[in-house]
């Protein structure tokens, strides 16, 4: 199944599609023709996260609503054809505090979009996972196979989120594909993660940058390649009932990205460990490197983007005032 050449006459539901990669995600599938029904997290603002920004806004179906909630659910996923399931708590420290969000948005959120999409018939469903549900590495690059270790409240989420999904295929036939992608990153990106931090405090002039740990290794990739990823693997049947790893092949450290990035930017900032951005010790992922070969293999996926050429492009985003604004570089969000 080809969706590019029926963008025309299917619809598509993104969950999450307010967030960082649901927006470029929905950006995307808007370029190329579908019909785009778009999940922001309910709220009284009327407020769409990243959807607000975007210039296709306005071809879009922009729903608002909750993923807990299994009547919402089946009532979104009605005359879908391709569900993108992307809606999760994401912030590994805020898991730490609040561990029951994760298990109720994440798992029982997941157990009602599969629920929901299987009740009305849709033709397909990409699930979200993630490359911290691999915890630090056993061995590199680190494929499909390697053993998943819940390092955090939100990757053991994302387990049972994932096995939730993939029961739906092994019990209902629902033609389910694990997406998961490696440290993606890019515009819009949090600043909880470690890229959009560090750009970001150097874009607002700070002299000292603050952060965690600096030696954990990652595989980082550009947002557009992530979204490239998530659609060809909805395109390709032989994924069905698959778990797919989304990722460059390329490991790189923290302090080294951290000197790409001063580089880039011709600034002569120091590093500072701050306290509150560390893991427990036993938490911290150390080591994240993606073996590829089996999207490759499943769908010719090759990633487009370079860290050079994905980190130039994230650091012109920041340095557009309006998109600083957005950011509170000064202080720490869990």
């Amino acid at each position: 199944m080809k969706l590019e050449n029926m963008a025309e006459n299917m619809s598509v539901l993104v969950t999450g599609a307010d967030g960082f990669i649901g927006s470029h995600l929905t950006e995307m599938l808007i370029h190329k023709g579908f019909k785009v029904r778009a999940l922001s997290q309910y709220n009284s603002f009327n407020n769409w996260g990243w959807l607000d920004g975007i210039s296709c806004s306005d071809q879009l179906e922009v729903v608002c609503g909750d993923v807990r909630d299994s009547n919402f659910c089946r009532e979104i996923t009605k005359d879908i054809d391709v569900v993108y399931h992307l809606a999760a708590l994401i912030a590994i420290p805020y898991s730490y505090v609040a561990p029951d969000s994760y298990v109720s948005t994440n798992v029982v959120g997941t157990l009602n979009i599969c629920q929901a999409a299987r009740d009305n018939g849709c033709s397909r469903v990409i699930h979200t996972s993630t490359s911290e549900v691999y915890g630090t590495a056993q061995y590199v690059p680190i494929d499909e196979k390697h053993p998943l270790q819940a390092q955090s409240p939100y990757s053991a989420s994302k387990i049972g989120a994932d096995a939730m999904a993939m029961s739906f295929y092994n019990a209902f036939q629902l033609p389910v594909t694990i997406a998961r992608p490696f440290n993606t990153y890019g515009p819009r990106q949090s600043s909880r993660a470690v890229i959009p931090t560090i750009i970001g405090q150097i874009a607002s002039g700070q002299k000292t940058i603050k952060l965690g740990d600096v030696s954990p290794t990652r595989d980082f990739n550009y947002v557009l390649d992530t979204c490239r990823g998530f659609i060809a693997l909805a395109e390709s049947e032989a994924s069905y009932g698959e778990t797919v790893n989304i990722g460059s092949n390329f490991e790189i450290s923290v302090g080294d990205t951290l000197n790409k990035i001063k580089e880039i930017m011709n600034s002569d900032v120091e590093f500072v460990v701050d306290d509150q951005r560390l893991r427990p010790s036993d938490s911290e992922v150390f080591r994240l490197w993606c073996d590829n070969t089996k999207i490759r293999e499943l769908t010719g996926f090759e990633p487009e983007y370079s860290i050079d050429a994905g980190l130039k492009l994230t650091i012109d985003w920041f340095l557009n005032p309006d998109n600083l604004s957005k950011y509170k570089t000064d202080i720490y969000n869990v």
